[in-house]
């Protein structure tokens, strides 16, 4: 009896310990943007109205916006902020679909294209994730 006490004790007292650790810090991982991303700026105003690129614009019905985490946000949750991003539009509606609220080393990847006439004109790598101009 005081064998199975002492047992129990012992691995709380080291179940405890070590949920007491701080976890280590995550890397990020690489996220990989469609080739019909384009790079922008956005203000997020009342669904679903935002402005991008100091335009206003409309988000689609089945929109999604991924925060820095990779993880779906709504955007009533992002109202009065404002965002480097990747973003994508829809060809019938001209409504954007797909955001991604870019990490710094993200926004720093140069060149991405900002308007559609620059993505048809540069090439795309989708593994390194890079443009290149002609």
């Amino acid at each position: 009896m005081f064998r199975c006490l002492l047992a129990t004790l012992l691995a709380a007292s080291f179940a405890g310990s070590a949920l007491a650790q701080p976890l280590p810090q995550q890397p990020y991982l690489k996220r990989n943007f469609t080739a019909n991303a384009l790079r922008g700026e956005i203000v997020f105003l009342n669904p679903p109205e935002i402005q991008l690129n100091g335009h206003a614009a409309r988000l689609s019905p089945g929109s999604r916006i991924r925060n820095m985490d990779n993880m779906l946000v709504l955007s009533g949750t992002l109202t009065g902020q404002r965002a480097a991003v990747h973003y994508t539009v829809e060809e019938i509606t001209q409504q954007v679909g797909d955001i991604w609220l870019l990490r710094p080393e993200e926004a720093d990847k140069t060149p991405w294209p900002r308007t559609p006439a620059e993505a048809r004109s540069w090439r795309f790598d989708p593994l390194a994730q890079r443009w290149t101009q002609p």
